[in-house]
C-alpha cells in the first residue's frame, strides 16, 4: 500500500495552459450548449403540448431528449468553467455527483435506445397486438425503470470506491469519471474491477440483447414485406440505429481511454473524443429526428409556422 493521501479536492489535468485561445473555445463551447439545450428543450415541449405526439415512440424519444440535457449539462457545468479558470480543481463533493450523473447518463441512454427498439418491434412485428401490449401503463412503466434503474444500479460500485484510501487527486481527464479516480487508490482494487465489469455488463451487454432482437426480427419482417412498408419501417427505425452506432463510438473510446494508457495520444485529440462523447449525440439527436420523422416535422410547422405551406 503507498501513502495515504488526504484528498478535498481533484485536479482535471487535460485542461492545461490554452493562453488567450481558451476564449475562442469557450465560445464554441457554449455556443454548443446552448444549441443541445435549445434543440432538446423545443422537442421535448413539441411532443407535450401536441396531442398528436402523445403515441409510446414519440413519448419515448422525450425520454431520451430529456436524458441529452441531463448528461450534456452535467458535463458542460465542469466544462465551461474550467476552460476560463486558472486552476483546474474541482471539489471531491462535485467530482463525485458529476461522476454520479454521467454514469446514469451513459446507462439511461442505453436502455432508452433498447425500449425505442422493443416498441419498433411491438409495432412492426406484431401491429395488431401493438396497442395491447404497449399501453400507458407498460409505456410508463418502462420508463421509469430505465431512469431508476440507471441511477441505482451505480449506487454500491460509486458506495465501495468511496471508502477507498487514495495516493493522488490528478484526474488525465475533462471531468470526473468512476474508474479513474477507481485508479487513484492505493489499495487493491480487484473487488472494485469486477463491480466495474459487472456494471458494464448491465449498462451495455443487457440492453444490447433487446436491441438485436428487435432490430433482426425488424429486418426479417421488412424481407418479406411489400416495398411501401418496408421504406416506411426502415425510416422510424434508421434514426435509433444511428444514434445506437455514434452512441456506442463514442462510449467505447470513453471505455478504451478509461481502461488504458493513452497518453501518446496528443491531448488534443483525447480531448475532443470526450467532448464528442457528451456533445454529438446529444445535438445529434433531436435534430435527426426532427428531420427524418414526418409527424415531429409537420406538428413542428403546425406550431412554429402555421401560415406555410408544403
Amino acid at each position: 500500500m503507498g501513502n495515504t493521501t488526504e484528498v478535498t479536492f481533484f485536479i482535471l489535468a487535460a485542461y492545461g495552459d490554452h493562453g488567450q485561445i481558451k476564449y475562442l473555445y469557450f465560445s464554441c463551447l457554449l455556443l454548443l450548449y446552448i444549441t443541445i439545450c435549445l434543440a432538446n428543450i423545443i422537442l421535448i415541449s413539441l411532443i407535450y403540448v401536441d396531442r398528436s405526439l402523445h403515441e409510446p415512440m414519440y413519448v419515448f424519444l422525450c425520454s431520451l431528449f430529456m436524458n441529452e440535457l441531463h448528461g450534456s449539462t452535467t458535463f458542460f457545468s465542469v466544462l465551461l468553467l474550467h476552460i476560463l479558470a486558472d486552476t483546474h480543481e474541482i471539489a471531491i463533493a462535485y467530482c463525485n455527483v458529476q461522476s454520479f450523473f454521467l454514469h446514469a447518463y451513459g446507462t439511461t441512454e442505453m436502455y432508452n435506445l433498447a425500449v425505442m427498439a422493443y416498441d419498433r418491434y411491438l409495432s412492426i412485428c406484431h401491429p395488431l397486438h401493438y396497442s395491447s401490449r404497449m399501453n400507458s401503463c407498460k409505456m410508463y412503466s418502462l420508463i421509469v425503470f430505465t431512469w431508476s434503474f440507471a441511477f441505482f444500479k451505480f449506487v454500491i460500485p460509486m458506495s465501495l470506491r468511496l471508502q477507498l484510501p487514495l495516493c493522488g487527486n490528478i484526474i488525465d481527464k475533462l471531468y470526473c469519471a468512476n474508474y479513474a479516480l477507481v485508479r487513484l487508490s492505493c489499495q487493491n482494487i480487484s473487488l472494485n474491477n469486477i463491480l466495474g465489469v459487472f456494471s458494464l455488463v448491465l449498462s451495455v451487454a443487457v440492453p444490447l440483447i433487446p436491441i438485436l432482437f428487435s432490430y433482426v426480427n425488424i429486418v426479417r419482417i421488412c424481407y418479406k414485406s411489400p416495398k411501401e412498408a418496408q421504406v416506411k419501417a426502415l425510416n422510424t427505425c434508421t434514426p435509433q440505429v444511428i444514434s445506437l452506432l455514434y452512441f456506442s463510438v463514442s462510449g467505447f473510446f470513453e471505455m478504451v481511454e478509461t481502461q488504458f494508457d493513452l497518453t501518446y495520444v496528443p491531448q488534443l485529440i483525447r480531448n475532443v473524443c470526450m467532448v464528442y462523447l457528451f456533445a454529438c449525440p446529444q445535438i445529434l439527436n433531436p435534430v435527426m429526428y426532427g428531420v427524418r420523422l414526418t409527424k415531429i416535422r409537420n406538428a413542428f410547422k403546425k406550431r412554429f409556422f402555421p401560415n406555410s405551406t408544403e
